[in-house]
């Protein structure tokens, strides 16, 4: 399971597995969690900066919606196999 480090509002780090990466219209997104025991699933969207690397960007709740949608049926799919 890949694993990224981010930097909370108070500049602590926390590690996070990386669940899924996943795309709605052309938008890539990743879902993230911290404890394997009791995960809970972050939606982040993934986009470029002018150099073209990936940062991790917060998403308003219309856009989480669409997003936590696309990542449940994504689970569905791959429960089903």
């Amino acid at each position: 399971m890949e694993k990224i480090k981010l930097y909370d509002e108070n500049d602590k780090e926390v590690e996070f597995f990386v669940d899924a990466k996943f795309s709605v219209e052309d938008i890539d997104y990743v879902a993230l969690y911290t404890d394997e025991e009791n995960p809970e699933v972050y939606i982040l969207k993934i986009i470029e900066d002018e150099n073209g690397d990936e940062l991790l960007a917060g998403i308003d709740d219309d856009e989480l919606e669409v997003a936590s949608k696309a990542y449940e049926e994504l689970l569905d799919e791959l429960d089903g196999e």
